[in-house]
């Protein structure tokens, strides 16, 4: 690989757009490592090159999906509110939406309604990458909206690991709970102490 390439996916941490390449020439080495196998093409203009400068826990999500929120375990397991360990990136987009997704790494998709999917996104520097994320409050809620998805024993998990934070907002969970129709639920939940 030459130093060129080199220094454009360290730039980049490991990954680059077909956009970001400044000549033809570029290019077209790109894509003799990609036929070598040692630069992977991830989707059709995005490529990957793995080294252990760039070994991380976290992946250029908007470059791989567009728009995409980190969601469900994969939000849980970076808030600290599960010992669940996500075997996938937990990604939700908006219902209707065709992505094309790479065989690596893997990718579970998650499609929601646009209100649901744009309520409570933050951006978070995670693993060196500005990713988008939904916020605390907005992931326990998504908890016991798919209780019986993950399992009362999983929501039941967050909610109480939710609950021992001090930088915890019930109003602001409360207010996530009435707009995704999950107010009555919460109370009980906060009612019997779990």
């Amino acid at each position: 690989m030459n130093h060129k390439l080199q220094m454009l996916f360290s730039k980049n941490k490991g990954y680059l757009t077909k956009k970001q390449l400044p000549d033809k020439s570029t290019y077209n080495h790109l894509l003799q490592l990609v036929d070598e196998g040692i630069v992977e093409r991830v989707k059709r203009g995005v490529y990957h090159y793995e080294s252990a400068a760039f070994d991380n826990t976290m992946i250029d999500i908007e470059k791989i999906v567009p728009d995409g929120v980190l969601c469900l375990y994969s939000a849980w397991a970076h808030y600290d509110l599960t010992v669940q360990i996500p075997q996938s990136f937990n990604i939700a987009i908006e219902k209707n939406r065709k992505i094309a997704l790479p065989e690596y790494p893997p990718i579970t998709l998650y499609y929601w309604m646009r209100k649901y999917q744009e309520m409570g996104v933050i951006k978070q520097k995670i693993g060196g990458y500005t990713v988008k994320i939904y916020d605390l409050e907005k992931s326990v809620c998504d908890a016991v909206k798919y209780r019986t998805k993950i399992g009362l024993d999983v929501a039941t998990e967050i909610l109480k690991n939710y609950l021992k934070r001090k930088d915890r907002n019930l109003s602001k969970l409360m207010g996530y709970a009435k707009q995704m129709r999950v107010e009555k639920t919460l109370k009980t939940y906060l009612e019997i102490g779990l």
